[in-house]
Protein backbone atom coordinates (compact mmCIF):
# COMPACT_ATOMS: atom_id res chain seq x y z
CA UNK A 1 0.00 0.00 0.00
CA UNK A 2 2.88 2.16 0.89
CA UNK A 3 4.62 1.59 -2.81
CA UNK A 4 1.42 2.64 -4.24
CA UNK A 5 1.14 5.65 -2.37
CA UNK A 6 4.49 6.72 -2.79
CA UNK A 7 3.70 6.87 -6.82
CA UNK A 8 2.32 10.37 -5.91
CA UNK A 9 6.51 11.54 -4.76
CA UNK A 10 7.87 10.24 -7.57
CA UNK A 11 4.97 12.39 -10.09
CA UNK A 12 5.73 15.60 -7.30
CA UNK A 13 9.78 15.44 -8.22
CA UNK A 14 8.70 13.94 -12.24
CA UNK A 15 6.87 17.32 -12.62
CA UNK A 16 9.59 19.58 -10.65
CA UNK A 17 12.48 17.79 -12.38
CA UNK A 18 10.47 18.53 -16.04
CA UNK A 19 9.73 21.72 -15.42
CA UNK A 20 12.99 22.92 -13.54
CA UNK A 21 15.56 21.02 -14.11
CA UNK A 22 15.41 18.75 -17.34
CA UNK A 23 18.12 19.92 -19.48
CA UNK A 24 21.54 20.80 -18.97
CA UNK A 25 21.15 24.05 -19.87
CA UNK A 26 18.47 25.00 -17.11
CA UNK A 27 20.89 23.25 -14.44
CA UNK A 28 23.57 24.85 -14.84
CA UNK A 29 21.69 28.01 -15.30
CA UNK A 30 20.40 27.03 -11.70
CA UNK A 31 23.13 26.54 -10.24
CA UNK A 32 24.64 30.04 -11.31
CA UNK A 33 22.18 31.91 -9.67
CA UNK A 34 23.05 29.74 -6.67
CA UNK A 35 20.10 27.19 -6.76
CA UNK A 36 20.16 23.70 -5.97
CA UNK A 37 19.13 20.71 -8.18
CA UNK A 38 17.81 17.35 -6.95
CA UNK A 39 16.32 14.31 -8.11
CA UNK A 40 14.43 11.27 -6.14
CA UNK A 41 15.54 7.72 -6.49
CA UNK A 42 13.06 5.35 -5.21
CA UNK A 43 12.64 1.66 -4.93
CA UNK A 44 9.46 0.34 -3.03
CA UNK A 45 8.93 2.02 0.33
CA UNK A 46 12.77 3.18 -0.01
CA UNK A 47 14.23 6.14 -1.93
CA UNK A 48 16.78 9.19 -1.50
CA UNK A 49 16.87 12.24 -2.55
CA UNK A 50 20.06 13.30 -3.97
CA UNK A 51 21.06 17.44 -3.89
CA UNK A 52 23.64 19.49 -5.53
CA UNK A 53 23.44 22.46 -3.35
CA UNK A 54 23.73 23.60 0.36
CA UNK A 55 22.62 21.53 3.02
CA UNK A 56 20.03 24.06 3.75
CA UNK A 57 18.67 23.19 0.28
CA UNK A 58 18.35 19.46 1.44
CA UNK A 59 16.69 20.52 4.88
CA UNK A 60 14.46 22.10 2.65
CA UNK A 61 13.42 19.08 0.20
CA UNK A 62 13.27 16.76 3.45
CA UNK A 63 10.02 18.94 4.53
CA UNK A 64 8.94 19.04 1.11
CA UNK A 65 8.65 15.00 1.05
CA UNK A 66 7.04 14.94 4.36
CA UNK A 67 4.30 17.67 2.77
CA UNK A 68 3.41 15.33 0.13
CA UNK A 69 3.23 12.04 2.13
CA UNK A 70 1.14 13.68 4.98
CA UNK A 71 -2.26 14.23 2.78
CA UNK A 72 -1.13 10.24 2.23
CA UNK A 73 -1.53 9.63 6.04
CA UNK A 74 2.46 8.87 5.60
CA UNK A 75 5.34 10.12 7.71
CA UNK A 76 9.03 10.02 7.47
CA UNK A 77 10.95 8.38 10.43
CA UNK A 78 13.12 10.39 12.20
CA UNK A 79 15.93 7.48 12.73
CA UNK A 80 15.83 6.49 9.07
CA UNK A 81 15.83 10.22 7.60
CA UNK A 82 18.95 12.16 7.60
CA UNK A 83 20.92 14.67 5.53
CA UNK A 84 24.17 13.69 5.08
CA UNK A 85 27.06 14.91 2.70
CA UNK A 86 28.54 12.60 0.00
CA UNK A 87 31.91 12.43 1.33
CA UNK A 88 30.21 11.30 4.59
CA UNK A 89 28.39 8.62 3.23
CA UNK A 90 24.69 6.57 3.48
CA UNK A 91 23.26 3.75 2.95
CA UNK A 92 20.28 2.89 0.36
CA UNK A 93 19.05 -0.82 -0.44
CA UNK A 94 22.08 -2.63 1.90
CA UNK A 95 24.69 -0.91 -0.09
CA UNK A 96 27.06 2.00 1.49
CA UNK A 97 27.39 4.89 -1.07
CA UNK A 98 30.19 7.12 -0.41
CA UNK A 99 32.65 9.71 -2.18
CA UNK A 100 36.24 8.88 -1.28
CA UNK A 101 40.26 9.37 -2.31
CA UNK A 102 41.26 6.68 -5.20
CA UNK A 103 44.07 4.61 -3.57
CA UNK A 104 47.20 5.76 -4.94
CA UNK A 105 45.85 9.40 -7.09
CA UNK A 106 44.46 12.11 -5.45
CA UNK A 107 40.77 12.08 -7.41
CA UNK A 108 37.67 11.33 -5.61
CA UNK A 109 35.18 8.93 -6.99
CA UNK A 110 31.77 7.73 -5.23
CA UNK A 111 32.33 4.46 -4.57
CA UNK A 112 29.40 1.79 -3.66
CA UNK A 113 29.95 -1.07 -1.35
CA UNK A 114 28.38 -3.54 0.78
CA UNK A 115 26.60 -1.77 3.96
CA UNK A 116 28.20 -2.69 7.39
CA UNK A 117 24.90 -4.22 8.10
CA UNK A 118 24.41 -6.36 5.15
CA UNK A 119 28.11 -7.56 5.86
CA UNK A 120 27.28 -8.51 9.38
CA UNK A 121 24.02 -9.58 8.37
CA UNK A 122 25.53 -12.58 6.02
CA UNK A 123 28.52 -13.39 9.01
CA UNK A 124 25.83 -14.08 11.37
CA UNK A 125 23.86 -16.22 8.31
CA UNK A 126 27.64 -18.34 8.26
CA UNK A 127 27.26 -19.02 12.13
CA UNK A 128 24.08 -20.04 12.15
CA UNK A 129 24.47 -22.32 9.55
CA UNK A 130 28.07 -23.60 11.19
CA UNK A 131 26.67 -23.90 14.68
CA UNK A 132 26.84 -27.16 16.33
CA UNK A 133 23.64 -28.17 15.76
CA UNK A 134 24.28 -28.24 12.26
CA UNK A 135 26.75 -31.01 12.85
CA UNK A 136 23.83 -33.78 12.14
CA UNK A 137 24.43 -33.10 8.42
CA UNK A 138 27.30 -34.45 6.36
CA UNK A 139 29.94 -31.48 4.88
CA UNK A 140 28.69 -32.01 1.71
CA UNK A 141 25.58 -30.86 2.57
CA UNK A 142 26.90 -27.91 4.91
CA UNK A 143 29.14 -26.58 1.96
CA UNK A 144 25.48 -26.82 -0.78
CA UNK A 145 24.04 -24.61 1.90
CA UNK A 146 27.02 -22.53 2.22
CA UNK A 147 27.42 -22.37 -1.65
CA UNK A 148 24.17 -21.35 -2.19
CA UNK A 149 23.65 -18.99 0.58
CA UNK A 150 26.79 -17.20 -0.06
CA UNK A 151 26.60 -16.73 -4.38
CA UNK A 152 22.86 -15.29 -3.55
CA UNK A 153 24.02 -12.71 -1.19
CA UNK A 154 27.47 -11.78 -3.65
CA UNK A 155 24.81 -11.76 -6.60
CA UNK A 156 23.53 -8.96 -5.18
CA UNK A 157 26.50 -7.16 -4.22
CA UNK A 158 28.39 -8.01 -7.49
CA UNK A 159 28.13 -4.06 -9.01
CA UNK A 160 29.72 -2.66 -6.09
CA UNK A 161 33.35 -2.45 -4.76
CA UNK A 162 32.97 -6.34 -3.12
CA UNK A 163 35.77 -8.12 -3.89
CA UNK A 164 37.64 -7.45 -0.81
CA UNK A 165 34.42 -8.08 0.92
CA UNK A 166 33.50 -11.61 -0.63
CA UNK A 167 37.59 -12.83 0.52
CA UNK A 168 36.97 -11.46 3.49
CA UNK A 169 33.39 -13.35 4.05
CA UNK A 170 34.94 -16.13 2.50
CA UNK A 171 37.67 -16.71 4.44
CA UNK A 172 35.36 -16.41 8.07
CA UNK A 173 33.56 -19.46 6.42
CA UNK A 174 36.50 -21.42 5.64
CA UNK A 175 37.26 -20.75 9.61
CA UNK A 176 34.05 -21.88 10.64
CA UNK A 177 33.87 -24.70 8.43
CA UNK A 178 37.12 -26.19 9.45
CA UNK A 179 36.08 -25.61 13.07
CA UNK A 180 32.95 -27.29 12.35
CA UNK A 181 35.03 -30.47 10.66
CA UNK A 182 37.23 -30.54 14.01
CA UNK A 183 34.31 -31.15 16.20
CA UNK A 184 32.21 -33.33 14.52
CA UNK A 185 35.79 -35.50 14.18
CA UNK A 186 37.72 -34.74 17.34
CA UNK A 187 40.38 -37.02 16.75
CA UNK A 188 41.01 -35.09 13.75
CA UNK A 189 44.65 -33.91 13.08
CA UNK A 190 45.41 -31.16 10.77
CA UNK A 191 46.97 -32.87 8.39
CA UNK A 192 44.30 -35.78 8.89
CA UNK A 193 41.39 -32.77 7.81
CA UNK A 194 43.27 -31.72 4.64
CA UNK A 195 43.45 -35.33 3.91
CA UNK A 196 40.11 -36.19 3.82
CA UNK A 197 38.45 -33.06 3.93
CA UNK A 198 40.48 -30.88 1.15
CA UNK A 199 41.18 -30.74 -2.28
CA UNK A 200 44.43 -32.71 -3.37
CA UNK A 201 47.82 -30.48 -2.42
CA UNK A 202 45.53 -27.18 -1.31
CA UNK A 203 43.42 -26.01 1.44
CA UNK A 204 40.10 -25.82 -0.57
CA UNK A 205 37.43 -27.64 1.18
CA UNK A 206 35.73 -30.19 -0.57
CA UNK A 207 33.41 -33.65 0.25
CA UNK A 208 32.09 -35.72 -2.17
CA UNK A 209 32.42 -33.74 -5.32
CA UNK A 210 31.44 -30.54 -3.57
CA UNK A 211 33.78 -28.01 -3.37
CA UNK A 212 33.38 -24.57 -0.74
CA UNK A 213 33.63 -21.58 -3.67
CA UNK A 214 32.07 -19.20 -1.25
CA UNK A 215 30.74 -15.74 -2.20
CA UNK A 216 34.72 -15.10 -4.26
CA UNK A 217 33.19 -17.82 -7.23
CA UNK A 218 30.66 -14.95 -8.14
CA UNK A 219 32.93 -12.17 -10.67
CA UNK A 220 32.24 -8.39 -9.33
CA UNK A 221 30.72 -7.02 -12.12
CA UNK A 222 30.81 -2.69 -11.76
CA UNK A 223 27.80 -0.83 -13.79
CA UNK A 224 28.90 1.72 -16.38
CA UNK A 225 27.80 4.82 -16.24
CA UNK A 226 24.48 5.80 -18.30
CA UNK A 227 23.26 8.55 -16.65
CA UNK A 228 19.81 9.59 -17.74
CA UNK A 229 19.73 6.91 -20.49
CA UNK A 230 18.64 3.94 -17.49
CA UNK A 231 14.29 4.17 -17.79
CA UNK A 232 11.91 4.59 -15.56
CA UNK A 233 8.15 5.16 -15.24
CA UNK A 234 8.48 8.75 -14.74
CA UNK A 235 10.73 9.23 -18.50
CA UNK A 236 8.96 10.41 -20.80
CA UNK A 237 8.28 8.92 -24.56
CA UNK A 238 9.81 10.96 -26.84
CA UNK A 239 6.34 11.72 -28.44
CA UNK A 240 5.39 13.00 -25.07
CA UNK A 241 8.82 15.27 -24.94
CA UNK A 242 8.44 16.59 -27.85
CA UNK A 243 4.77 17.69 -27.33
CA UNK A 244 5.94 19.53 -23.98
CA UNK A 245 8.65 21.37 -25.99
Amino acid sequence: MANIALSALDEHFAQQWQELMGTSYKREKRRKNGLANWRLIRFADDFVVMVIGERHDAEALREQVAAVLAPLGLRLSPEKTRVVHIDEGFDFLSFHIRRMRKRGTNKRYVYTMPSKKAIQSIKDKVKAKTYRSTRNMSLAELLVDLNRTLRGWANYFRHGVSKDVFTTIDSLAWGRIANWIFRKHSRLSRQEMRRRFCLPGTWKIAHDGIEFTGAASVAVTRYRYRGAKIPTPWTPTPAAAQASG
